[in-house]
């Protein structure tokens, strides 16, 4: 009898867990039905599961994009035998004024060192334009990043515009992109799997985006009071041509007090809602898949 019963439960078990994510797709989809805006969605229920909506559109990465970015310094810091104290020289010229840059608003003059912690802290906590610009140069270029992504098996992305060249031209903005399960992907390696000889650098990205001061009326909103853990990173665009929100993204890995764990990507492309609109269909989400 007792066999029995396991081959009943090991042959019921896909099926529920199949009937709970056609259940959960059916519900996203609910949430983002009518809205004016493009909308993908992507979840990995305990690096098993997973749920899109509408992923195979391009979603504009906007400052999402600073996540794979500190994949990738994290990277050039361990090949080069380099740690997260290494400081970098900041002159005047290389702090943009007309710019989202916490980091030139405490150092307006510039002309100073920061070590290379400090600037992730500005861009994965703050989204710092001035601070994402100046790790790119450190390293290489958005095609640096973009290079290193890739060979962690992530394809359905693209990073290859700096924060300056989208201030520049808000075309730009769409040429950094993701698919949401890829950019979900991204975080569950993050989360699950070692990615560099030094632990401490994963574990400082970790770290610094539990403690993303940026947009908490989305993913973070929900959870609040839950005991869950969140690490999460925004992305935020300007207005387009037509008066659309071009890209308003919440991406994030939340750890729940039962020990399970999953990661969500939410993209909003091309809005014509309001901001605050925009945000709540974020945090909609995040609460029916929390």
């Amino acid at each position: 009898m007792r066999t029995l019963i396991s081959i009943l439960w090991i042959s019921f078990f896909p099926l529920a867990a199949a009937a709970q994510g056609d259940d959960l797709s059916y519900r996203l989809k609910k949430v983002i039905k009518d809205k004016k805006a493009e909308i993908g969605i992507a979840v990995i229920l305990d690096a098993q599961d997973t749920v899109t909506v509408n992923n195979d559109d391009r979603y504009p990465l906007m400052s999402v994009f600073k996540f794979h970015q500190a994949l990738a310094v994290a990277d050039y810091l361990d090949r080069n035998g380099l740690t997260p104290d290494t400081e970098i020289f900041i002159p005047e010229e290389e702090l943009v004024p007309d710019t989202y840059s916490p980091l030139r608003k405490e150092f307006p003059e510039g002309e100073i060192s920061l070590s290379v912690s400090r600037l992730l802290e500005y861009s994965l906590q703050l989204s710092d334009n001035n601070a994402c610009d100046l790790l790119f140069r450190y390293i290489g270029g958005p095609t640096a990043a973009d290079r290193y992504i890739r060979t962690l098996g992530i394809e359905g992305f693209a990073v290859e515009a700096t924060e300056e060249e989208m201030h520049r031209d808000l075309t730009a903005c769409y040429r950094n992109w993701s698919h949401p399960l890829d950019a979900a992907r991204l975080l569950e390696m993050l989360i699950t799997r070692p990615l560099f000889r030094d632990a401490s650098l994963q574990e400082f990205i970790i770290r610094t985006m539990t403690g993303c001061n940026t947009g908490p009326e989305r993913l973070p909103k929900p959870l609040a009071a839950t005991g869950a853990v969140i690490g999460h990173k925004t992305g935020s665009g300007d207005r387009n041509s037509t008066g659309a929100l071009i890209g308003t993204n919440d991406i994030g890995f939340v750890q729940l007090p039962d020990g399970r764990h999953y990661t969500i990507a939410v993209f909003v492309k091309d809005s014509q809602e309001s901001l605050q609109e925009t945000e709540r269909i974020i945090a909609e989400a995040s609460d029916i898949v929390y």
